[in-house]
């Protein structure tokens, strides 16, 4: 226990896995159903990672299928998930104990991506209010909305905010309807709220605490903060120009719709398919030229130490740079007049080096497994499964067993990060005391 205390990164995957399991036992219970009785061993344990993960992905009707209490654990595994496992493990011990040890701040270290040690006290009491206080806003405006003008009870409409306001902030996905939020696409008192949320719940929480205290010198925050939130706006709006572009005309999606609630039905499914995972279009409806768009903003998520997941958003533009860079001819990466440290590219080519070669093998895994499952439809469905987004084509419930396990693994690692995943496994803290000579081989 020592030695694995000594390397707190190690402790990630394992925190997570041990509140699936956790999780999945709940769910099989027979009370966590609609019929009461006991859920199969794969559905529970698929729908328990998903809500950990945040995926938001089912192969069940999430509000047919579970009761009030099934409910209810997704709500609370779909918080501890978006929060981090570690960091709220550490906000226990904040709370009770009143201090930290400096070997508790690092496994805080180790979930946030907080490279200070110092702060860690602020950082998690800012990261608690953050969230409590944007799904409490969420859910008030919900509130109001289904009671005053969807005629709801009381109590179902705050019960139905609380679990949706969760589900956005956190970049879960799971909804109390059949179609999602399809029902509520052209009401921006819904999806506007919720869109808002899932964005500054995806954008991260390092990001997000610079951006607000500089907010008046942006010149003045540091290269992560500046890729992640100009980043994040920019793909914002092409992903919201490109789905305007394609679906304007497409009965299935935003041609039923007067051209004033297309603007806002795209907005809101841009800012969901990254990483939110409600749909308020049906997706097995869209134009074929809109798959590769969505796989494309999935696979690049949101923030780095954010509710979201996919290769982050300062990964793929620090990636740019450093192609940029090459190109022409510069020795340094240099972003905002400052210089990339070598440690930061090489990480960022090993995440999404990795996380392609994930997505290859697992759909590749998922056209073997399962026949006639189309090429295009197992990407779908692999992305959304490892960059934790949620949304489906409909292949995920139809799939054999060993097809959705693979989605659960998938979902898995997509959740703990793929270079997190590495570090845990095949940690190295030996410092080598020599280099060996330089050589530079042919490349192209």
């Amino acid at each position: 226990m020592r030695r694995l205390l000594r390397h707190p990164v190690r402790l990630v995957p394992l925190g997570f896995l041990v509140t699936i399991m956790v999780g999945t036992g709940l769910l099989m219970l027979p009370w966590a159903t609609s019929e009461h009785r006991h859920t199969p061993f794969l559905t529970a344990l698929f729908t328990a990672t998903s809500a950990v993960s945040v995926t938001g992905m089912s192969i069940v009707d999430t509000p047919s299928y579970w009761n009030e209490f099934g409910l209810a654990m997704i709500t609370v595994l779909t918080q501890v998930g978006g929060l981090g496992i570690v960091t709220g493990a550490t906000l226990v011990i904040l709370v009770v104990a009143r201090r930290l040890g400096l070997r508790s701040r690092l496994l805080v270290q180790a979930e946030t991506a907080e490279f200070g040690i110092g702060d860690v006290r602020r950082l998690l009491l800012h990261i608690a209010g953050l969230a409590l206080a944007c799904e409490a806003v969420m859910t008030a405006i919900l509130t109001a909305r289904l009671w005053l003008t969807y005629d709801y009870p009381f109590g179902r409409a705050l019960w139905g905010s609380v679990f949706h306001a969760v589900q956005a902030f956190n970049n879960g996905g799971f909804a109390l309807y059949t179609d999602s939020l399809v029902a509520f696409s052209t009401d921006a008192w819904v999806t506007m709220p919720l869109s808002f949320g899932a964005i500054v719940g995806g954008l991260g929480f390092p990001a997000l605490f610079e951006a607000f205290r500089e907010w008046r010198q942006p010149t003045r925050w540091a290269v992560a903060t500046k890729l992640t939130v100009w980043g994040s706006l920019a793909l914002l709006a092409v992903g919201f120009l490109g789905l305007l572009v394609i679906e304007w005309g497409n009965p299935r999606t935003l041609g039923i719709h007067a051209w004033p609630e297309k603007f806002l039905v795209a907005f809101a499914q841009n800012a969901f398919v990254r990483t939110g995972g409600f749909n308020v279009v049906a997706v097995d409806g869209l134009e074929e030229e809109t798959y590769p768009l969505f796989i494309a903003l999935m696979f690049i998520g949101g923030g780095s130490a954010s509710t979201a997941g996919g290769i982050k958003v300062a990964t793929f533009f620090l990636l740019a740079f450093v192609i940029w860079a090459e190109l022409r001819g510069e020795p340094d990466v240099t972003v905002g007049h400052r210089r990339v440290a070598t440690a930061s590219q090489r990480q960022a080519i090993t995440v999404a080096l990795l996380s392609v070669a994930l997505l290859a093998a697992g759909t590749m895994s998922l056209i073997f497994l399962t026949e006639g499952v189309p090429l295009y439809a197992a990407l779908f469905e692999v992305t959304s499964a490892f960059t934790t987004t949620g949304l489906s084509v409909g292949v995920a419930a139809s799939l054999p067993e060993n097809g959705q396990f693979a989605l659960i693994v998938l979902m898995f690692v997509g959740r703990i990060g793929p270079l997190t995943l590495g570090s845990a496994i095949a940690l190295n803290t030996r410092k080598r005391l020599y280099r060996y000579p330089e050589e530079q081989p042919v490349v192209g």
